[in-house]
């Protein structure tokens, strides 16, 4: 049985060097950013009473495609579709008045978003696309859930199923500003199933659609598709996002956001 345990830890770990590929690979190095204001507010802060029913900046498409149940938003704001940089922004939704029935995307009547807490992050080196492949470096525009995470590091008290091990480890043969990418992951279910470990290979809807999308630790620089903040931002969505709240992230570059 030991045996039958080491071969199965070494597929793991060959199966991860290829799917991290998705996400790191070398780039310019420097430290990640720390908690902090976003690096452009844009209109996310002069908001009236009926834009607190909405997650800021997000156009009728994309707000529609947020669940009627999900009360945790993690909002991605890219720059621009050719740029790398971008602001994260938890939103948490919270109710006021009367209860009823809203339109999609926006829960009951009353309930508002409110922003948590931002960053300033890292998307795909080459920005963003709404129809995603295999090696574009560009991360995909969209809606997604939040169902697994995991990392190197040991669970530092996530709510999400966290899966640690070794297996997460960025190739040596990166540069060492990478190494410490996916100290701590979240896996963002694109092209994925959910509930399985953010390393697993599985890819519904083909190889060619790109895969391992994840949240993970900014190295400085743009990713190969994942979404990348700081050390400190990513431990605390890790305590924060909750599956009874059905967290989604909602991600982009701000134009593609706002149709």
């Amino acid at each position: 049985m030991r045996i039958a345990a080491l071969v199965r830890t070494a597929a793991a770990a060959a199966a991860c060097s290829v799917l991290l590929t998705s996400c790191g690979g070398s780039g310019d190095g420097g430290d990640g950013g720390d908690e902090g204001a976003p690096r452009k507010a844009g209109r996310t802060d002069a908001r009236t009473a009926e834009d607190l029913r909405r997650v800021p900046d997000v156009g009728d498409r994309l707000q529609g495609k947020i669940p009627k149940n999900s009360r945790q938003v993690v909002a991605v704001y890219g720059e621009s579709r050719n740029s790398a940089d971008a602001t994260v922004v938890l939103y948490t939704k919270t109710d006021g008045g009367k209860s009823g029935k809203a339109k999609s995307g926006s829960g009951a009547s009353g309930s508002t978003w409110k922003k948590t807490r931002s960053w300033p992050a890292h998307n795909g080196k080459r920005g963003w696309t709404p129809d995603h492949r295999e090696n574009d470096k560009r991360s995909p525009v969209g809606v997604f859930t939040l169902s697994d995470a995991g990392g190197v590091l040991a669970d530092p008290g996530a709510r999400l199923p966290y899966t640690e091990s070794a297996a997460f480890q960025a190739p040596r043969s990166w540069p060492k500003t990478h190494w410490h990418d996916f100290d701590h992951v979240i896996a963002i279910d694109y092209n994925r199933v959910k509930g399985t470990p953010p390393n697993d290979p599985t890819r519904p809807q083909g190889q060619h659609k790109g895969g391992s999308i994840w949240l993970h630790m900014d190295h400085g620089s743009g990713t190969s598709g994942c979404v990348s903040l700081s050390k400190s931002g990513m431990r605390y969505l890790l305590r924060t996002l909750d599956p009874k709240q059905h967290p989604v992230v909602v991600m982009g570059d701000k134009a593609s956001l706002r149709r």
